[in-house]
């Protein structure tokens, strides 16, 4: 038996790809072990920072007597260096075809060739592919692929290519399907989902999907009217508004937006939709006019305040994350202050703070890297301190509130871990409830903690850290 090993770089997209890897592997005979064990290592690559570069060369010195497969975000100019070091890689948009490409391949050993005979069914669009998802209660969920926004840093338009949305009927099916199986979280994914646009092209699979106007969720009916029909375009809005309404206990979120895209239309899904949490990241990636000018991000600092005002008017409680780069080239210490006035004046609840590298191929590495790397580190621990600070203030005000956390793992420690619907993280005690014979969280009897993972339970805040919050079990 022919076992596989898979390592995943990057985003969430990429996390979702390998769910689809395992999928399409599995289903083709293969077996997961460890990196050491493997016949076949599979490295998901995103080559949008060096680091993640850097790291799979760490890997493949220590490769021995393994067929080595690339695949993911990888930019033509790595896929050269890879080239002779690798023995394939691979499209991510190709994965349907993956076992004959094993199976033809010479420098792959025979006896992997030979093994692998029951190909899974080739279909003509990846996203078809059903996941085989590392989570029972919480999926991604892609809804497009690809970039047309062309960012001066970005490698994304270059890996992923042109924005491809998926058909609306296939994401509502495949919704449909996670909630009918339990799931609690549904993050839509795509590299600027506001750009997201679909004609329902298949309108008998959209009905299917909508069981004519009905949803069966637990053999229950549930009314489900739509004032759509064939060829309608639905956009990112209305795809929202459309899910949102599919009855359930469930939780709903995206991933990831840009602020030139962000419409009123959008916000106020914030309102609108029953389902969608509380929760927005929208990349800053800097609060310099002059150098989102260069970075060719089309809007200003201005503009960004303004829409963070809108989303909070809207929800006042929407927890807010982004994306900052430090170092671009010709970053000042001017404008990296601008950067840094602006996330006081946010106050963000979550960055995730990038010193700037320069990708192959994008339009910024024509420029000059300029800036040191010790100031691009000493910027970076400049606004992760700002961070720590607004980060703290904003959970403070959580402290004493009876909140629903979904709990995502529990210990040995009368600990669980869970995710607000601010997607806050959460240390739980519960041992004050378990010292009860039963505790009835929702309604549910649950007698010990492994019971509680992947379910909604009240917790009450007690208190507040920068990167998490602590509470205890409410019975």
């Amino acid at each position: 038996m022919i076992k596989y090993h898979l390592i995943t770089y990057g985003c969430q997209m990429n996390k979702s790809d390998s769910e689809r890897i395992v999928s399409v592997l599995e289903k083709s005979g293969l077996k997961p072990t460890t990196q050491d064990r493997a016949d076949i290592l599979i490295l998901n690559l995103c080559s949008v920072r060096q680091s993640a570069i850097d790291r799979v060369w760490g890997i493949l010195r220590k490769t021995k007597n393994q067929t080595v497969i690339l695949t993911g975000c990888v930019l033509p100019a790595d896929k050269q260096k890879f080239q002779n070091k690798v023995d394939l890689i691979l499209d991510i948009k190709d994965l349907p075809r993956w076992p004959e490409k094993f199976k033809i391949k010479n420098s792959i050993p025979d006896r992997i060739g030979d093994e692998i005979k029951n190909f899974p069914e080739v279909h003509p669009d990846y996203f078809s592919i059903n996941p085989d998802h590392s989570s029972k209660f919480e999926a991604y969920v892609p809804i497009m692929t690809g970039c047309n926004n062309f960012c001066a840093y970005c490698a994304v338009p270059y890996t992923r290519g042109r924005e491809v949305s998926r058909p609306v009927e296939d994401i509502i099916q495949e919704v449909h399907t996670l909630i009918i199986q339990g799931y609690k979280l549904i993050i839509l994914l795509g590299q600027n989902v506001n750009s997201y646009k679909s004609k329902i092209s298949n309108f008998s699979l959209f009905e299917r999907s909508l069981a004519e106007g009905q949803f069966l969720i637990s053999n229950k009916i549930s009314n489900f009217k739509f004032q759509i029909s064939k060829n309608t375009s639905v956009n990112f809005p209305t795809l929202l508004k459309l899910i949102s309404r599919i009855p359930g206990d469930y939780w709903l979120s995206f991933l990831t937006s840009h602020p030139k895209d962000l419409s009123d239309e959008l916000i106020n899904c914030f309102k609108e939709c029953e389902h969608l949490i509380p929760y927005l990241h929208l990349p800053l990636q800097s609060g310099s006019n002059k150098i989102l000018k260069a970075m060719n991000r089309n809007y200003t600092a201005t503009d960004y305040v303004k829409l963070i005002k809108q989303v909070k008017q809207i929800k006042p409680m929407v927890a807010v994350s982004t994306d900052i780069i430090v170092g671009f080239p010709s970053e000042t210490k001017k404008e990296f202050e601008a950067t840094a006035k602006l996330m006081k004046k946010i106050k963000f609840d979550m960055a995730y703070l990038a010193q700037y590298s320069p990708r192959p191929g994008t339009a910024a590495a024509k420029l000059k890297d300029n800036v040191l790397a010790t100031e691009k580190a000493r910027r970076r621990s400049a606004l992760n301190e700002i961070l720590k600070k607004t980060a703290l203030n904003n959970n403070k005000k959580m402290v004493g509130k009876r909140i629903e956390v979904l709990i995502e793992k529990c210990n040995n420690k009368n600990e669980c871990l869970g995710k607000t619907k601010n997607f806050k993280d959460v240390k739980i005690n519960v041992a004050p409830a378990f010292r009860q014979e039963k505790i009835r969280p929702k309604g549910r009897s649950y007698t010990i903690k492994k019971d509680l993972i992947g379910q909604f339970a009240k917790v009450k805040i007690t208190k507040a850290n920068a990167w998490n919050l602590e509470g205890k079990l409410i019975i």
